[in-house]
């Protein structure tokens, strides 16, 4: 090709006195790669041509990256700039240009003017076009499945790249453990999804998909376990099961321990209440006062014993004149004497007594004239 161009430009095959002349319209270029944008001129002048390579890009308007005047090459401030130049050292009338490690955002399009002081040229004749498309090999794409792998469900195989220019393509096909090729409408190329439907043990293997346009191919891969039953229900049951026998043991656990609790509360308060109603215990009456027949008949003794201090050693009795003949107030000898047929109660002895919470009393002794001493 570059042999070519520079034939051309050498036999000057426009009969035109200056004319632009370009290889190809369109050039393609993998990312990274270099391009050549190839063009030349012809002239019958002898003079050094003014030259100018421009950019246009659909969002700017056109902007000079390279030029020649006067025997010197200037690169202009751009982004191209480290990276492109003319193919051939002047004086040459092959202008081609390079571009080294092309980027997407190198494609455009691309103009080449040429003008020479003495020659004359036909209107528009000394401009060339290239269009440079700049193609951007696919990513590794991702392949993902979507669905159950479990005997007679449905499911779908997806694969995706994020970059790639132009689009890619996809295509899935199984390699193990038997080659299979799938076709619409079960394959969706542009979108490169797969649909597998009333799943089969058979059908379980390794799905490959390659996404795949002019600059390049990448791919991707998935294994297909086919069960017989849904793992992920199983593991769900089981989760469930556990967690409602924890929740089972739970609940019995805050139940067993409030009833003991309540039924220590109760116990409790009902200790509470007979503290509360609790008597104090009160002294017995009958130690703080003796009984009344007691006090009578210890009254009587010491009367009689007062009247016996009274008379003399030896001397008997005197006679009751006021209530006659006095009465015998015994019965048999040998027996106690009874008190209008009622025996004499006998007292405890006093330890007996005292063990008993008796208390001791001061009895008043009566003198010869009747008055308490």
């Amino acid at each position: 090709m570059v042999a070519l161009l520079a034939l051309a430009a050498l036999l000057g095959v426009s009969s035109a006195a200056l004319e632009v002349h370009v290889g190809t319209s369109s050039v393609f270029s993998v990312e990274g790669q270099q391009a050549v944008l190839p063009a030349w001129f012809t002239s019958h002048s002898q003079k050094k041509p003014y030259v100018t390579w421009l950019l246009d890009k659909k969002d700017v308007g056109p902007f000079q990256i390279l030029t020649y005047m006067d025997g010197v090459v200037k690169v202009e401030e751009t982004e191209l700039k480290p990276r492109l130049g003319f193919l051939y050292p002047f004086p040459t009338h092959n202008i081609s240009l390079f571009i080294n490690a092309t980027q997407e955002r190198d494609s455009g399009q691309y103009l080449c003017t040429v003008n020479v002081v003495d020659d004359v040229t036909s209107t528009g004749k000394n401009v060339g076009v290239i269009n440079l498309t700049v193609l951007v090999p696919p990513a590794p794409p991702a392949c993902h499945l979507q669905g159950h792998p479990t005997v007679g469900a449905n499911v779908t195989l997806s694969c995706t790249s994020e970059k790639g220019k132009p689009p890619p393509t996809y295509q899935w096909h199984r390699t193990a453990p038997t080659t299979q090729i799938f076709f619409p409408p079960a394959q969706d190329q542009a979108k490169g999804i797969l649909k597998l439907t009333n799943l089969s043990m058979d059908m379980a293997g390794l799905y490959v998909c390659m996404a795949e346009n002019r600059a390049g191919s990448a791919e991707c891969s998935i294994l297909l376990e086919v069960h017989s039953t849904s793992a992920k229900a199983v593991i769900a049951g089981a989760v469930l099961g556990s967690l409602g026998a924890i929740a089972t043991v739970v609940f019995f656990t805050r139940r067993v321990v409030g009833y003991r609790r309540k039924k220590r509360d109760s116990q409790e308060e009902v200790a509470n209440e007979i503290k509360e109603d609790a008597i104090a215990p009160k002294t017995p009456s009958w130690a703080h006062s003796p009984p009344a027949d007691a006090i009578s008949k210890t009254s009587t003794l010491s009367s009689l014993a007062s009247s016996a201090r009274g008379r003399p050693y030896g001397a008997h009795p005197l006679p009751d004149t006021h209530r006659g003949t006095p009465q015998r107030l015994g019965g048999r000898p040998g027996h106690p004497q009874t008190l209008n047929g009622t025996p004499p109660r006998r007292h405890p002895n006093p330890p007996n007594l005292a063990r008993a919470g008796a208390v001791p009393v001061m009895v008043p002794a009566q003198s010869r004239a009747g008055s308490l001493v």
